[in-house]
């Protein structure tokens, strides 16, 4: 095997998870905690804070079940390759990219904000009927179109 292969399997993983309340609060505090979980790690991922901002309030008013939290996880890769998970326990609400969204309208605009900020972005389900909905972006990406996996 190369050095480099090597290299690369030993390369650290930065990771980040933590427990919050399904509310508007616990979405705010997500996207505060993100930003400064990045900051302490030295990337500077601008897209990561609006990512985590969308994810963490879909989860809150889409994925919501009263008594339960959502979760957020981070996971930069040897490639630097951020990772953006939030788990909610509404499996049954599976988001998808809506069709196209009035000018005026209060809503609607998460998932295609995060599609546009994402390398890519998917939703995969979870223990006890819930779901992640997760977005992986890569550094230098610019405004690369999202794809879902």
């Amino acid at each position: 095997m190369s050095q480099k292969f090597l290299a690369g399997i030993s390369a650290p993983v930065r990771h980040f998870a933590i427990q919050l309340s399904a509310t508007r609060r616990g979405a705010r505090l997500a996207r505060l905690l993100a930003e400064r979980q990045l900051e302490e790690w030295g990337e500077a991922y601008e897209d990561a804070r609006q990512v985590v901002a969308e994810l963490a309030s879909n989860a809150v008013l889409h994925g919501r079940v009263p008594g339960r939290d959502f979760r957020l996880t981070l996971r930069l890769d040897a490639d630097r390759t951020l990772r953006i998970e939030v788990t909610d326990a509404r499996g049954d609400r599976t988001p998808r990219l809506p069709g196209p969204v009035a000018q005026d309208a209060e809503g609607g605009r998460g998932l295609l904000i995060v599609a546009a900020y994402a390398h890519r972005w998917g939703v995969v389900e979870t223990a006890a009927h819930g779901k992640t909905v997760w977005a992986e972006l890569v550094p230098d990406q610019g405004n690369a179109p999202g794809r879902m996996v």
